[in-house]
């Protein structure tokens, strides 16, 4: 049953984390040429567009997710020597990830979106949403390698737990 259970939520941290990549990439490519294209005036019409829900009321549950699922696989797979290193590395990935969004990407976002131009001029908030522009890519970078991290660790605990020793553990 332990192994039926480590299985599920391996696979559960997989796929959050393979939904948490998409949907940066997504964002990334589609959202953000919107958003910065004309800063800012640009940040005004995004302002307009998010008024229901924004990025921010999406990515941080779904990052608290993948930090609890990713602490309950490593902590369910410690045992798996071959996909440990590989779930432990995604882990920090995304932790250092969810950490440097919070230092540095929230107090963009609040300058960007909410103060704007009634508290910054054009010239700081074309500076800030560069800075937000520049930085984002190592967040992505992160995310690619927690998500590739993730893949890699989950092939090695199926491989662990479909080998010949795990077969015949499981037979009575």
């Amino acid at each position: 049953m332990e192994k039926h259970i480590t299985f599920a939520i391996t696979l559960t941290y997989l796929w959050v984390m393979m939904m948490f990549l998409g949907s940066m990439l997504i964002e990334t490519l589609m959202i953000y040429p919107n958003i910065f294209y004309n800063v800012p005036e640009s940040l005004a019409t995004a302002r307009k567009f998010m008024a229901v829900v924004t990025p921010h009321d999406f990515f941080p549950p779904l990052g608290l997710t993948c930090w609890i699922s990713g602490l309950a696989s490593l902590a369910l797979n410690w045992r798996v020597n071959a996909a440990r290193s590989w779930l432990l590395t995604s882990l920090l990935m995304m932790v250092a990830e969810g950490l440097c969004s919070m230092a540095f990407f929230w107090p963009r976002n609040r300058i960007m979106f909410v103060e704007g131009t009634a508290v910054h001029s054009a010239a700081f908030l074309r500076q800030t949403a560069r800075e937000f522009q520049v930085m984002h890519w190592a967040r992505v970078a992160c995310n690619v390698l927690g998500s590739a991290a993730v893949f890699a660790g989950f092939l090695r605990f199926y491989r662990h737990r479909i080998t010949p020793v795990a077969i015949s553990e499981a037979q009575p």
